[in-house]
C-alpha cells in the first residue's frame, strides 16, 4: 500500500480553491455591513445625540405619538412634557422619537417677557 504522489498534493491550508470559496462569504459580510449595519449605527448614534441634546422649550413627539413641549428635564432618564395647557406627563427619554422644533434663545426670552408684562398689567387692572 504506497501512497500515490497525487494525494500528497495541494493538502495546504491556504489553497487557492478555499480562497475561491470564501470569497463570496467575505464579500456577502461586506455588503450587509455598508448597506445595514453601518446605516443603522450611524441611525442610533443620531438618536443618541439628539437626546441628549432635549432642552427646555423643545417641541417633541413621543413613541406613542403624543405631541408636547419639554417643560422640565427631570433626570438624565426622565424628560417632563406640556401636552396641554396645565397637563404635564413625564416620560422617559428613550421614548422621544423625534424633536420637530428647537425655539430660539431670543424668541423664547421676548415670550417670557411678554407674559411678565401682561401678568403685571392684569395685576394692575384688578388693583
Amino acid at each position: 500500500m504506497l501512497i500515490s504522489p497525487a494525494y500528497a498534493q495541494g493538502t495546504g491550508l491556504f489553497d487557492q480553491s478555499a480562497l475561491i470559496q470564501f470569497l463570496p462569504l467575505v464579500l456577502i459580510f461586506v455588503v450587509f455591513y455598508f448597506l445595514l449595519i453601518r446605516p443603522q449605527q450611524k441611525k442610533q448614534k443620531d438618536q443618541r445625540t439628539m437626546l441628549d441634546a432635549l432642552r427646555r422649550g423643545d417641541r417633541v413627539v413621543t413613541g406613542g405619538g403624543i405631541l408636547g413641549t419639554v417643560s422640565k428635564v427631570v433626570s438624565p432618564e426622565e424628560v417632563e412634557i406640556d401636552i396641554a395647557p396645565g397637563v404635564r406627563v413625564k416620560v422617559l427619554r428613550s421614548t422621544i422619537a423625534s424633536v420637530l422644533a428647537k425655539p430660539d434663545p431670543a424668541a423664547a426670552r421676548e415670550a417670557a417677557k411678554e407674559k411678565e408684562k401682561e401678568g403685571a398689567r392684569r395685576e394692575a387692572d384688578k388693583a
